[in-house]
């Protein structure tokens, strides 16, 4: 016994209606075989359109059974109706919902992508399906360009694409002048020939009368059920028809993805051309965003660079020790327990790799007819190279000059502006005196920017011992520098010195500065003013995301028919989901891209302007800049994304 195609068994369909449920179908028994051509009539409001949703599993009844080839389509999960009507059903609409931005042969390749077919045997298909239906000239043109007749027939192709076995036409002729539309019947009378089930919903009688039955709907219910024997049309499409060689499924899932994931991509960027000016300012939020954290980090890291070659300037890994129990001790004068000898001492010590004693006075400097007061340094010969000076002439003092308490001078840059001007008579070989002391000048000290801001105060060098002896007559130091090994944390470093000199003195009578510990401070600082100026971008990036939300849900709204369509031709609603998250992770993506060429031009700009700063760019922010921006397209496009492809097709397909 043969199994009708389609039964129908008390199918009822409800909708809301206010405060209560107005009923469109009721209790409707209907047996439909395989081959048979049927029309179903009715007045406006009849329920006849809503029957033929429910036959096309676009819409699901509110009780009762809809059985299909065996299957209760009741019991389909939604992917599974999606492939049903992929597979089984071909839809010809009244108003062709024909995508507008698609050529005729691209819209009727759409069935078959979700269907998984290969491009080679679908593009093949369509020509073909356009050849036998006279629209192959017409095959690279768009809706647009097309008459209604010629759309129609569009729309037909893409009916017959999947080789499904029943078409259903909504009212095919209803927006057609008479001559097209004998045309769109005659082709519905020779699929009929060829074997296709033809359910066409219609409002004239002339139209169901060429049907070989006819199914009256009157408020609802099926008040007629007639049939009408006639000859059978004779198949005029020429060798094998239309429906012959359905289109060929790919042997790997992995392909049907690839041209599914393909087809989304474009129609996301085509929206995104059509709606240029909107899709740039929802990016604008993305850009300035994502330009503001890669400049805020490149900002602090290139802070943080001049800060450390400030403090390198001033000697890097160094310990300071003063006398007294503190900087501020007012008794630190009185100390006298801090001699060379600890210095000596100190420099044997394994952690150590110099020490240079430090003492200090004021002095007016005079030579020629000019003077002025300078800071007078006491110190060794290792000293220049632990605080990070350099020469810009002559030499410096060794330990031979210490040895021998020579009269030689290392004098800072500002020294030499001050009596040598222009530079027009070089300073070395010159003798100045300090105090009553004739001294010979050396060498000449580069300018030094230090951590602390630059200073105006004028500076000289000598031989520790020279000081101690020519100018202040006593051996106690105003401090020891220690440069640590650089294997040698500088903490564990100074916790040794510390134990060690106070073994000597049997007190701690003295204060040891870290210099790692203001580097330290400063770069914890600069982070964490980083961070925070970084934190406030992040703001407009996640008011940005909102953005792309926003608009993605307006798309949404505007694409309803178009969501409609695809999935009415068999899109899963993951295709649906894919097609709209892809748009949102392209506009963030984009918008990402720009950001970081707008904070690489701002760094560009930066640098012409000379400001002697450099911003240092990271990789790893941009990276994570644009890892940041396409977290923002998924997660703020999800939303909107999965809305879409939770849509009901028959609620979609109604919003024109």
């Amino acid at each position: 016994m043969t199994v009708p195609l389609i039964v129908l068994t008390d199918l009822c369909r409800q909708f809301p209606s206010g405060d209560g449920m107005i009923t469109v179908l009721k209790n409707v028994n209907l047996t439909i075989d395989a081959g048979e051509m049927v029309a179903i009539v009715g007045a406006s409001g009849s329920g006849k359109s809503t029957l033929m949703n429910i036959l096309g599993c676009l819409d699901r009844p509110s009780s009762g059974s809809y059985r299909y080839a065996g299957r209760e389509t009741g019991a389909l999960a939604p992917d599974e109706l999606a492939a049903l009507r992929r597979e089984g059903f071909g839809f010809i609409f009244q108003r062709y919902q024909l995508m507008k931005e698609l050529t005729a042969v691209g819209n009727v390749e759409i069935p078959a992508i979700y269907a998984g077919a290969a491009s080679e045997h679908r593009q093949r298909r369509a020509m073909d399906l356009l050849d036998r239906l006279g629209m192959r000239d017409r095959a690279s043109h768009r809706p647009g360009q097309l008459s209604g007749g010629q759309q129609q027939r569009v729309s037909i192709a893409r009916a017959l694409m999947n080789g499904g076995n029943v078409i259903l036409a909504d009212e095919p002729t209803g927006a057609l002048d008479s001559r097209s539309g004998d045309e769109v019947l005659r082709i519905l009378d020779e699929l009929h020939a060829e074997g296709k089930t033809i359910i066409i919903v219609t409002h004239d009688m002339a139209i169901a009368n060429r049907a070989e039955r006819i199914i009256e709907i009157r408020d609802g219910a099926i008040v007629a059920d007639r049939r009408t024997p006639r000859p059978a049309p004779v198949a005029a499409m020429g060798p094998g028809g239309m429906t012959a060689e359905p289109a060929a499924r790919l042997a790997t899932p992995w392909r049907a993805y690839v041209d599914r994931f393909n087809e989304a991509f474009l129609m996301a960027l085509h929206a995104m051309r059509v709606h240029g000016l909107r899709t740039f300012l929802t990016m604008l939020g993305i850009i300035i965003g994502i330009a503001s954290v890669v400049c805020v980090v490149a900002l602090g890291t290139g802070t943080q660079k001049k800060v450390l070659e400030n403090i390198a300037s001033l000697g890097t890994n160094t310990l300071e020790i003063f006398p007294g129990k503190s900087l501020g001790d007012p008794r630190s004068g009185r100390v006298t327990t801090l001699v060379v000898a600890d210095a000596d001492e100190l420099a044997k010590q394994p952690y150590v790799a110099a020490v240079t004693p430090t003492v200090s006075t004021s002095r007016t400097v005079r030579y020629g007819a000019d003077e002025a007061t300078a800071q007078v340094n006491g110190v060794g010969e290792g000293y220049f190279a632990t605080k990070g000076l350099k020469l810009s002439q002559g030499r410096f003092f060794d330990a031979d000059s210490r040895h021998a308490m020579a009269l030689e001078v290392v004098i800072d840059d500002n020294t030499r502006k001050t009596f040598f001007g222009d530079g027009a008579v070089s300073p070395l070989g010159q003798v100045v005196f300090i105090g009553t002391v004739p001294c010979r000048i050396v060498g000449v000290t580069k300018a030094q920017q230090n951590g602390f801001g630059s200073s105006q105060n004028l500076s000289v060098y000598l031989p520790y011992t020279t000081v101690q002896t020519r100018f202040l007559g006593d051996r106690t130091l105003r401090s020891i520098t220690v440069l640590v090994a650089d294997e040698v944390s500088t903490s564990l470093a100074e916790q040794a010195a510390t134990s060690f000199l106070t073994q000597r003195h049997g007190s701690k009578d003295f204060t040891v500065l870290n210099t790692d510990d203001i580097r330290q401070t400063i770069t914890s600082t600069t982070q964490t003013l980083t961070l925070l100026v970084a934190s406030i971008a992040v703001i407009s990036l996640i008011v940005g995301g909102i953005g792309v939300m926003n608009i993605m849900l307006v798309s949404v709204s505007e694409r309803v028919n178009e969501i409609g369509v695809r999935m009415a031709v068999g899109a899963r609603r993951h295709d649906i989901l894919q097609q709209f998250l892809i748009e949102a992770v392209l506009v963030c993506l984009i918008g990402g891209l720009l950001g970081v060429g707008v904070a690489l031009g701002f760094g560009a700009l930066f640098a012409v302007l000379d400001t002697g700063f450099t911003m240092v760019y990271s990789p790893a922010s941009m990276v994570a800049a644009f890892l940041c921006s396409t977290l923002i397209g998924v997660v703020f496009g999800y939303l909107p994304a999965r809305n879409a492809s939770r849509l009901d097709p028959v609620v979609a397909l109604a919003r024109d």
